[in-house]
């Protein structure tokens, strides 16, 4: 049964990849398809991660995934912020009718800075 539900999980992973695939292809804005690479390093591979611990399981396999899922999830949402941020910055567009833009105050600080010594 353990085998079933985690090759269910990996295909159920992959699946993730692929629509998100999808998206950086069709979705309008970098801002989109971030997101959409965001979602799917996060929930994607924590699928795929624990259909593999399913197939092979044992302690030290949990440990590792389970270390493995935390950082995943820390550092996609952290790197999809700071890649938004960064298109953000360098005057990427938004795609017509977002609204509001609630950086574009920061954005104005930011360039108008001096640079610090």
């Amino acid at each position: 049964m353990l085998e079933i539900v985690g090759q269910v999980l990996i295909v159920l992973g992959a699946l993730v990849f692929a629509t998100a695939g999808l998206g950086v292809i069709k979705l309008p804005d970098v801002y989109t398809r971030i997101s959409a690479i965001s979602t799917a390093a996060g929930f994607g591979l924590m699928q795929i991660i624990v259909g593999a611990v399913l197939l092979l399981p044992g302690p030290e396999n949990v440990v590792k995934a389970a270390i493995a899922v935390v950082l995943q999830l820390a550092t996609s949402a952290v790197g999809g912020m700071a890649l938004a941020r960064s298109g953000y910055l360098v005057g990427s567009p938004l795609v017509e009718g977002t609204s509001p833009d609630q950086l574009a105050e920061d954005a104005a600080d930011t360039a108008d800075a001096e640079p610090r010594a």
